[in-house]
């Protein structure tokens, strides 16, 4: 591990890992094509989670979006084929990132943020499809 890894201090800082978290997840080959199939700007979508670790990581405000009710529409347009495992590889990718790029108090933070997020977001698509049902 580079010694000269700093933590998170800024939004240039997000982007960086965002960037560089997004490129891996869509070379990934058991969670990519929800990515590639759902997302069609990249551009606008990537911003949209960099406002979003914002928020999480420092308080900002600018964040718009309900990512629960996304996911949940991502899962029913494919058939509820996402499964907790595809969650891990999510996190296990973040995570992989997050200590690449960063050590100290905010990258403790963003992968402990993902981790709950992740739990979350998978509970809350299950519990979406009981209720369909």
């Amino acid at each position: 591990m580079n010694n000269d890894i700093k933590d998170i201090r800024s939004e240039k800082d997000v982007e960086l890992l965002v960037h560089n978290f997004y490129k891996k997840v869509r070379q990934h080959p058991e969670i990519s094509h929800f990515f590639i199939e759902t997302i069609h700007d990249w551009d606008t979508h990537l911003k949209k989670l960099i406002q979003f670790w914002m928020a999480n990581l420092f308080g900002h405000t600018g964040f718009n979006g309900n990512p629960i009710r996304a996911h949940i529409q991502v899962d029913q347009s494919f058939e509820n084929q996402i499964e907790q495992a595809h969650f891990g590889h999510w996190i296990q990718l973040w995570f992989n990132t997050v200590d690449e790029l960063f050590k100290g108090e905010k990258a403790n933070l963003a992968k402990e943020r993902a981790r709950n997020i992740a739990h979350i977001t998978f509970m809350k698509i299950y519990q979406s499809r009981k209720a369909i049902k």
